[in-house]
Parts: C-alpha cells; structure tokens; sequence
C-alpha cells in the first residue's frame, strides 16, 4: 500500500496545506501562492478597467 502524503497545517496557510495534501505533495509553496494570487489581482484590475476606471466598482477595488 502506498502512503498517504499528509501536510500539517502550520501559521495560517490553509489553502497551501489544502491543495499540498489534495495533490499529495509539496507542489505549493507561501512564495508561490502569494506570486499567483498577485498576479491574479492584476488580472481583475485589468478586468474591472475595460469597463472603465471612473466606474464606483472600479474606484473602491
């Protein structure tokens, strides 16, 4: 029987732990979940800009 790869939460890193175990393995690190949940939020500013950035939903992003 194979093993099961089991993370242990440590700090507040829930999704990082969340998806390791759900993948069964260290594929993510804090570096490069905080890399792509930036990239991310450039991705919906741009977004958010099409529609312009005079709009109210634009102004409170």
């Amino acid at each position: 029987m194979e093993s099961i790869f089991h993370e242990k939460q440590e700090g507040s890193l829930c999704a990082q732990h969340c998806l390791n175990n759900l993948l069964q393995g260290e594929y993510f690190s804090p570096v490069e979940l905080s890399s792509i949940a930036h990239q991310l939020d450039e991705e919906e500013r741009m977004r958010m800009a099409e529609g312009g950035v005079t709009s109210e939903d634009y102004r409170t992003f």
